[in-house]
């Protein structure tokens, strides 16, 4: 599908990524893009140059979008402010991660249709996962029930101040649940160890074969990855028939695809988006 052919797409990523940098550098190149990897230590930035210089030398050479990833919350913001280009957020701190929200909203409509009226628990390190926030934001728009499930070091009772629940018992929530996300305890972005072992967390919170089986048939199990078996999930429920964590991979594919189309591909073809079918949801 050449409709981004002559566009090029450059990838800033500060922070380390196997699906989301693929993802993206995968959707371009099938929409027709000339995709750019850009490498920070092999940049200007390691001789002194500022981010948003090397930002807007990148635009003076006639890139069409910016696919960012950073560990500062909102790098992308500062950096649309800076260019006339498209910014793309693959991922700020643990700030938000738009597209991982899209796709796991994408994949449990695949599977279960409309949202509204389900009950979704985001289970894990929801203090620190840019994941559970643009889930949560997506999943109350569109009119889903969010619990947040995780040790009391991880999910703070403020959230509730966010119109969702929050729980410390997954075996209370689970019999409740059409869907689990299960989030990856991001050790990388804790100073201290937020509970005693990682064993006391798994026996506590990891969805295992003994807990589906007390969960509802038809619930769907997802992860944004990488996944720690054995950790959040265990080998035989990450590839049970309710786990969609590879199907959320391929998902993340045409989401990206669909967002390129609408930042780059939408104004080089002078086309508008109407929105009015939605103005009244907004």
């Amino acid at each position: 599908i050449d409709v981004l052919s002559g566009a090029a797409v450059v990838n800033l990523f500060f922070e380390n990524s196997t699906r989301t940098k693929t993802s993206f550098s995968l959707a371009a190149r099938r929409l027709g893009a000339d995709v750019i990897d850009f490498s920070a230590s092999t940049s200007s930035l390691s001789k002194g140059e500022s981010f948003i210089d090397t930002a807007k030398n990148l635009e003076a050479m006639g890139v069409d979008a910016v696919v960012v990833r950073h560990r500062t919350p909102g790098t992308p913001h500062l950096l649309a402010s800076h260019l006339d280009v498209g910014v793309i957020n693959a991922g700020d701190g643990p700030h938000a991660h738009p597209t991982q929200g899209l796709l796991d909203i994408f994949s449990i409509r695949e599977r279960l249709g409309d949202l509204k009226g389900l009950t979704v628990g985001l289970v894990g390190d929801i203090a620190h996962s840019r994941t559970a926030r643009s889930n949560l934001w997506g999943l109350t728009k569109l009119g889903a029930k969010v619990i947040l499930c995780g040790p009391p070091t991880l999910v703070s009772d403020s959230w509730q101040e966010f119109g969702v629940e929050v729980s410390h018992d997954l075996d209370a929530i689970l019999p409740r649940c059409d869907v689990l996300n299960l989030l990856r305890i991001q050790f990388e972005r804790q100073k201290t160890r937020p509970f005693p072992s990682v064993r006391e967390y798994a026996h506590l919170y990891a969805m295992n074969r003994d807990r589906l089986r007390r969960a509802k048939d038809d619930l769907v199990i997802l992860a944004p990855g990488p996944i720690n078996r054995g950790v959040e999930v265990t080998a035989d429920v990450a590839d049970c028939p309710q786990s969609l964590i590879l199907n959320q991979v391929t998902n993340g594919l045409a989401v990206r695809m669909a967002v390129l189309w609408l930042i780059c591909g939408v104004q080089r073809n002078g086309l508008t988006v109407d929105s009015s079918e939605n103005k009244g949801q907004q």
